[in-house]
């Protein structure tokens, strides 16, 4: 970062008014394309184009909020405009920053250097109003730039009036635009354009940028309350300073009473509103473990230092994705920038729990979230979500029912079943299944074989399979689900419609078969009551498997679902 007299520690400064405090999201704003951090593929090819001449008419800058994409377009501008310190000079991919370009531009002055707001000025003649000034050449700079922040917000009729100009426009004039919502602008403008895809800045670069300022502001903190900065800022440097400010100024004491601010972890975790991290593993243990009162009071504790029970929840699915990384990925446990518990509670916790296990649990705590977040009582609807973890433990998968079953053994379902095999969870490690508290499971079968296609069918069986092999699905699934069959005969198909099936059923089935096989078929329609469809027949015989019947002893509310052995993605 580069210091001026600007950067002195704000703190530091007696006597300042009110109003000359400049947060640090703005006073530390990049100066050159080298303070921009985590880009390195942006500033690579600016750096080069701005070096060789190559420049483009317009440049589309996006990506999420608080990476650079404002900042960005102002030192391309500064860059393109700069003359030095001598007034000799330029373009060039390193400005000075003392030129008066550079200053203008950098204290959002400049006259030639226009910024528009689209998301407030999203109209025609708004971009009217800019167009108007393209035919004029700047009034001092080299080049005059156009910077249209959030250009996705711009109408359809917007876009059309700026294409031409964007497209030839005069050689004195350069677009940026920047958005956080590529996909809305259309492809004629972005065709018009080169695209720059800001990236999410990661943990690693945010740590460090946060301690060098946290230095030049003379504030002390603690390493844990910078990865704690970066996980909440989610890549975005100008939310992470927004927190690292108010950590400061929640540390500081008042103007003069000397010493610097002393900012903790457990600071920022107190002003974020988040669990301890220890905790956090010991909560995820003690719910994977079976154990319900110690992951009630565990909760309890962390709702009482000031824990949000929706960021309790998002801790856990959290943790569980990173487990489960480590559990397909296990190399990942040597990064440098994991924790000390991670390195060491994570990896061991990860190597114990099974993958259905985690898995489960994802798919819980995704469900659970969504409940706490619309719950009138957050903290209730929290350890609904942790009661239902907890008893799910001890439970089979059900594939592990099956196979008890097939054995000759009975499905343990209840607080006694034995504790899994390590690979499989460890001391009481949660099993995929599914409890009294849970979703009754969909048990499925394979369907009964039906009879081979004939080409002049015999049975109402072989009339659905040579739709089938006609590839008349949609007739053939009407007549398995919603035909009750009344009467059969070669040529003669009397049969009850149930109400979903079209009205005009009969009379496809009658042209077709008459089609296909050579000789007259009638299909007619009667309110006689008629058989079982196809598929509850096919149903009850399933239900008659050994296996199924004791699955079905086990879980009495389980549904019977139908499926061919080769439809693989259902």
């Amino acid at each position: 970062m580069n210091t001026s007299p600007e950067d002195r520690p704000a703190l530091a400064v007696e006597g300042q008014g009110a109003g000359a405090y400049r947060v640090l999201a703005r006073k530390y704003r990049p100066k050159t394309f080298a303070d921009l951090i985590g880009q390195d593929a942006l500033v690579r090819t600016l750096t080069n184009a701005i070096a060789s001449g190559r420049l483009a008419q317009g440049y589309m800058l996006t990506g999420v909020r608080g990476v650079g994409k404002t900042t960005t377009a102002r030192l391309i501008a500064r860059a393109l405009n700069c003359i030095g310190p001598d007034g000799k000079g330029g373009p060039t991919p390193n400005p000075c920053g003392v030129c008066q370009h550079c200053v203008a531009i950098s204290e959002d002055r400049h006259v030639d250097v226009l910024e528009m707001d689209a998301a407030s000025r999203t109209g025609i003649d708004d971009i009217r109003e800019l167009l108007e000034g393209v035919r004029y050449r700047p009034v001092s700079a080299r080049v005059k730039i156009y910077i249209v922040d959030e250009v996705h917000m711009l109408s359809d009729k917007a876009f059309n009036a700026l294409l031409k100009t964007l497209e030839e426009p005069p050689d004195h004039v350069k677009f940026i635009f920047a958005t956080t919502e590529i996909r809305k602008v259309p492809v004629t403008v972005l065709s018009r354009c080169q695209r720059f895809d800001l990236r999410r800045i990661d943990m690693g670069h945010l740590t460090m940028l946060f301690r060098g300022i946290a230095d030049k502001e003379g504030a002390a903190v603690e390493e844990g309350a910078f990865t704690l900065i970066a996980r909440a800022a989610d890549g975005s440097a100008r939310d992470g300073l927004s927190i690292l400010d108010q950590a400061i100024s929640q540390a500081a004491g008042p103007q003069g009473s000397g010493g610097a601010p002393k900012v903790s972890e457990q600071s920022v975790r107190d002003m974020l509103g988040l669990a301890d991290r220890a905790k956090v593993f010991d909560l995820f243990e003690a719910v994977m473990g079976g154990k319900v009162k110690a992951a009630l009071d565990l909760l309890a504790d962390q709702y009482a230092a000031g824990a949000s029970p929706v960021v309790v929840l998002q801790d856990l699915l959290e943790l569980t994705h990173w487990l489960t990384r480590m559990k397909v990925a296990p190399e990942g446990a040597g990064d440098p920038a994991l924790a000390e518990t991670e390195r060491t509670r994570g990896v061991t916790m990860a190597k114990a729990l099974s993958l259905p296990a985690l898995t489960r649990a994802w798919q819980m705590l995704i469900k659970g979230l969504s409940e706490t977040r619309t719950a009138p009582i957050p903290l209730q609807a929290a350890e609904m979500v942790l009661v239902r973890l907890a008893y799910s433990a001890d439970l089979p998968t059900p594939a592990d029912a099956v196979k008890q079953l097939a054995s000759g053994g009975a499905v343990s379902a209840g607080r006694s079943a034995p504790a899994p095999a390590p690979s499989g969870g460890g001391a009481r490690a949660m099993a995929v299944a599914t409890s009294s508290a849970a979703p009754a499971p969909r048990v499925q079968t394979e369907p009964v074989a039906d009879a081979v296609a004939l080409p002049q069918p015999k049975t109402f069986v072989e009339v659905v399979a040579l739709f089938e092999q006609k590839r008349e699905a949609t007739i053939a699934s009407h007549l398995k689900r919603n035909v009750r069959l009344v009467r059969f005969e070669v040529g003669v198909i009397e049969f009850n419609p149930g109400k979903t099936a079209p009205t005009d059923l009969a009379g496809q089935v009658g042209k077709n078969l008459t089609t296909w096989t050579g000789q007259r078929w009638v299909a007619s329609v009667t309110n006689a009551a008629g058989e079982p469809t196809l598929h509850e027949q096919q149903i009850e015989q399933a239900k008659s498997a050994p296996v199924v019947k004791a699955l079905l002893d086990v879980f009495p509310n389980a549904e019977v679902s139908l499926r061919r052995a080769d439809d693989k993605d259902k």
